[in-house]
């Protein structure tokens, strides 16, 4: 009996703290951005795998672009977008709570963005 409450112990304190560990990253986000080449909104859905991030930016109608090379550091997130094979944005951005804000590099241009929960 006493081993069977060590291990259903050890499993509860197991499984919170892998709760606990979700990175702050993980989730479905409301993106927007306006740049040169137009104003841009979307459904982006992230989520961290080690420092790696993965995941994609829903443009509705059916495009959806996926994130590549994606890395966490800290709070700190960095990854490219190719936009349907016309370019490919540089991303970086860092994240306060329900909040992430960055730039965009493309074609030589600069570009603020932000997402919300």
């Amino acid at each position: 009996m006493m081993i069977r409450r060590t291990l259903m112990l050890a499993l509860i304190t197991f499984a919170s703290a892998t709760i606990w560990a979700q990175s702050p990253f993980d989730g479905t986000w409301n993106f927007s951005m306006d740049s040169p080449m137009g104003s841009i909104d979307a459904i982006v859905t992230m989520r961290a795998e080690g420092t790696t991030l993965v995941g994609e930016f829903d443009m509705g109608g059916g495009r959806k672009w996926p994130i590549e090379a994606g890395t966490i550091e800290g709070n700190q997130i960095s990854f490219e977008i190719d936009r349907d094979g016309a370019m490919t944005y540089v991303m970086s951005a860092s994240a306060n709570g329900n909040t992430i804000t960055g730039t965009a590099m493309a074609m030589g241009s600069i570009a603020e963005w932000s997402m919300s929960k």
